[in-house]
């Protein structure tokens, strides 16, 4: 049989590289006749970059950018022809702040990041959002690509209460992708900081004065983009893009088209995708309802490998996912947390008795 696997990260555990190399090894422990593929997939968040270089090769610089709270951070850009990819989460993301201080933290080692890539000679730039651990509305990126205001771009969120004013730079001539598959807008009851500030360790009595800080950024730039779907993502990082003429597309969509995910599948006789839990969130835009997606689209079934499932018989096939396996069921919670990537070879191994002939 041909397998395609393609799963999404397991957070906190393992890498889509490294779940996509685990699930391998255990299949190929039951049908070592078997020819597997092993794409990793991700949206636009943690992962993004190396998710794509595993596919689809390239140049991977090394740069060290500026991080949320000022100090120096590491990151990387892909260099793919004259494609270039950057992570947004390697500059701002969750896993640097720790979940604190979202209030000041900056968006422009992503700014950095753009530079870097257009100083490596790409004429497209894709940047993906996702994972962030700031609110800034972009205003540290443009402030890294040359924007002034009567308040500080660089100092957070919170720094740009009552600004009034804003130069926004001449875009880097080059073409810009924002990859997010998040369509808040900036501000207001679905904006950035009401629905993903918390998550970002933002308490509800900052939240007012942050989104009202965002709101006074949206007057004095443009208010018209502020209400563009995908301006919220990433913290409002995604208002910041759209004002340097990017376009947005979804993030799930822009890597599957990239590695060529619906020929593959079309070559395969089952997809394996799977992702850290898979529970109701699964179904709006995370990764193995868009593999399952595009699974259905070439008719061809597929399945699911998770930490943990809380999703019923019904609503798993409704996504498209004909059957659904858990970590925690088959190996217990103990095991699957002190030995990853071995339990998820076990399990492999064990749906591989089922799936493959």
């Amino acid at each position: 049989m041909r397998i395609l696997v393609a799963p999404d990260k397991f957070a906190g555990t393992l890498t889509a590289v490294e779940a996509a190399q685990a699930i391998g090894t255990g299949w190929r422990r039951h049908a070592p006749g078997d020819e597997l593929e092993l794409v990793p997939m991700a949206d636009g968040g943690p992962g993004f970059v190396d998710v794509l270089h595993a596919t689809l090769g390239g140049e991977l610089l090394a740069v060290t950018v500026t991080g949320p709270h000022g100090g120096p951070v590491p990151a990387t850009v892909l260099v793919v022809e004259e494609t270039a990819y950057v992570e947004s989460a390697q500059a701002c993301g969750l896993a640097i702040t720790g979940g604190s201080g979202a209030e000041s933290a900056t968006t422009y080692g992503v700014g950095e990041l753009v530079l870097a890539a257009v100083d490596a000679g790409a004429r497209r730039v894709v940047v993906g959002l996702g994972g962030s651990g700031s609110n800034d509305g972009g205003a540290g990126l443009l402030a890294a690509l040359g924007a002034t205001a009567d308040r500080p771009l660089d100092g957070g969120g919170a720094a740009l209460t009552g600004i009034t004013k804003v130069t926004v730079p001449t875009p880097p001539g080059v073409e810009i992708i924002a990859a997010s598959d998040v369509d808040s807008p900036l501000t207001g009851l679905f904006g950035a900081t009401k629905v993903y500030g918390p998550q970002k360790g933002l308490t509800e009595e900052q939240l007012p004065a942050l989104d009202g800080a965002l709101q006074d950024l949206a007057a004095a730039a443009d208010r018209r983009l502020a209400l563009a779907p995908g301006a919220g993502a990433a913290g409002g990082l995604g208002y910041g893009l759209l004002l340097l003429g990017a376009e947005r597309r979804p993030g799930l969509a822009l890597v599957a088209d990239a590695v060529g995910l619906r020929d593959r599948a079309r070559s395969a006789d089952l997809v394996v995708t799977g992702e850290g839990a898979f529970d109701f969130s699964s179904r709006s835009g995370k990764v193995p309802a868009g593999v399952a997606d595009v699974a259905a689209e070439v008719a061809r079934p597929c399945v699911l490998l998770a930490g943990r499932v809380d999703v019923g018989a019904r609503e798993m096939r409704a996504l498209g996912i004909e059957s659904a396996y858990s970590l925690l069921e088959t190996v217990g919670e103990e095991r699957a947390f002190a030995d990853p990537a071995g339990s998820l070879e076990a399990l492999a191994e064990r749906v591989a008795r089922s799936w493959s002939r």
